[in-house]
């Protein structure tokens, strides 16, 4: 699933083609997504200039001129990258949009887990989808101290305190992984231990790991597009994850005895460790 750099470079390509252009024409042509497409989306879309193009966590937020926005999510195999104007629309192209300077998008869903709803834009941060989101980790505020606020009195393992969108927003499988792996900490370690150094190596970490993606255009596993439609290309980067068995980077470890890089499961999704350099 994308997670927040994925987003976000999305909402940067999308920037430059739809903040201050009119949306001239949208049509959708499959409802059925995660939660349905809501009743007169195309018709109240329509007409309606982009004031500004934001996101929370691993939402999109379109803001228009009439007080609305626009909430997106990718869900599992969405994207939404332009199209050329004359190709005829693929299967899965469930939402079309075209602007007043004739670029043309498409909300591509294969598996249909993504979603586009309507709200209130004054509203957004009480909306029921954004309201339990915990702090932005490229935010500035963002430090050891306050995660390590977070984290306080949770006995559940820090793999899945960081999965938890209501501990920090935007962070999934991939991205955790990584950051456990720069701080060297065992993704089995309690959560409520990590404190003081620790809490400062693992929230520098995390957005070392979120800037790095971010300039690579995220991780393209299978489909995850950049607004343009081109790929990311952080999993060519990636220290741990998906690398069982491998070595991780400049390693000295004892690999006849560790294994190398390790998997487990952890709440139903994998992860991947050094079990001689995470702690």
């Amino acid at each position: 699933m994308p997670e927040l750099p994925e987003v976000e470079t999305v909402r940067r390509g999308l920037e430059p083609l739809l903040l201050g252009r009119r949306l001239a024409r949208v049509v959708v042509r499959q409802p059925l997504l995660r939660w349905p497409v809501p009743a007169g989306f195309a018709r109240a879309l329509t007409g309606r200039r982009v004031e500004a193009l934001d996101r929370r966590g691993k939402y999109l937020l379109i803001r228009l001129d009439d007080g609305r926005a626009v909430i997106g999510h990718l869900g599992m195999s969405g994207s939404l990258a332009t199209r050329p104007t004359a190709a005829a629309p693929d299967p899965h192209d469930h939402v079309l949009f075209e602007t007043d300077a004739g670029a043309r998008l498409t909300f591509h869903d294969p598996r249909r887990f993504g979603a586009l709803l309507l709200a209130d834009a004054a509203g957004l941060a009480s909306h029921p989808l954004l309201a339990h989101l915990g702090p932005e980790p490229l935010d500035e505020a963002f430090d050891g101290p306050a995660l390590a606020a977070r984290l306080a009195g949770k006995r559940c393992s820090i793999k899945a305190a960081l999965l938890d969108q209501r501990v920090v927003a935007g962070l999934g499988n991939i991205y955790v992984s990584e950051s456990l792996f720069r701080a060297g900490l065992s993704p089995r370690r309690l959560a409520g231990t990590v404190t003081g150094a620790r809490a400062v190596r693992l929230a520098s970490a995390i957005k070392a790991v979120l800037l790095e993606a971010l300039e690579s255009g995220g991780s393209t596993l299978r489909d995850h597009r950049r607004a343009d439609g081109t790929l990311g290309y952080f999993q060519h980067a990636f220290a741990v994850y998906d690398r069982e068995g491998l070595p991780c980077p400049g390693c000295d470890c004892d690999l006849a005895r560790t294994g190398g890089i390790r998997r487990l499961v952890q709440n139903g999704r994998s992860t991947f460790f050094c079990a001689a350099r995470q702690r």
